[in-house]
């Protein structure tokens, strides 16, 4: 049976989904993020030199990254589901929303989050210098960016209902993590009509429902 190493609020969320899509029978470690800073648990060292979640184990072999993870599930398990045919336009497109989820989508999001948190986290006498800078850097590169990106999935589901194409693949699966990620921290959902309906749509999946019950608490649902 496949085991997952699955952090709480994290980017694994999606791996229990993807599974869950395939019907396969998997077993789930659970890890929790510390209350105060957020971070995985120590414990994750003992299973990645990284300690970062997820982490899936098959057998004998050890999968890491969020996209390898993906990418191993469907070449070993899916026989052409959740995939376009290869060699179409979809296909491309669907290899590039798979990497683009965490190649180009995540760092602004990440950067988000750090300079929202930085002047809270700050000692008293330098919290207002902190404060200013991370205001600095959120008004004059960060938020310019994930407006960029947010426009940027906006339009492209206007070329097709999902992002890969008329039919749902595992590329809506790594997209939904920045799309709920980004609803929470850089767009307002009514202000964003496709992303909106992408949303609904990805919460009303059975798999999606049923992988937030086997996976816990997930804020961004």
């Amino acid at each position: 049976m496949i085991k997952v190493h699955h952090l709480n609020d994290s980017r694994s969320q999606r791996v229990l989904w993807l599974l869950e899509e395939l019907g396969l029978d998997y077993e789930v470690i659970r890890y929790e993020r510390d209350a105060a800073t957020r971070l995985a648990p120590p414990a994750l060292l003992a299973i990645h030199p990284l300690g970062k979640s997820p982490v899936i184990e098959d057998g004998d072999i050890k999968v890491a990254e969020t996209g390898a993870v993906v990418e191993y599930l469907l070449e070993t398990y899916s026989a052409g589901r959740l995939r376009p045919l290869a060699g179409t336009e979809d296909a491309r497109r669907f290899t590039y929303w798979l990497h683009y989820a965490e190649g180009s989508a995540m760092p602004p999001l990440l950067l988000k989050l750090v300079f929202s948190m930085l002047p809270q986290r700050a000692p008293g006498l330098v919290k207002p210098l902190v404060k200013g800078i991370s205001a600095k850097a959120l008004t004059s590169f960060v938020d310019p960016q994930l407006r960029a990106h947010v426009g940027f999935w906006e339009s492209e589901l206007g070329r097709s209902e999902w992002f890969a194409g008329d039919q749902f693949t595992a590329a809506d699966i790594m997209m939904s993590f920045p799309v709920e990620a980004g609803a929470d921290r850089a767009f307002a959902p009514a202000a964003q009509p496709r992303l909106k309906a992408f949303l609904e749509k990805i919460h009303a999946r059975p798999a999606y429902q049923r992988a937030l019950e086997r996976g816990g608490a997930y804020s961004y649902a």
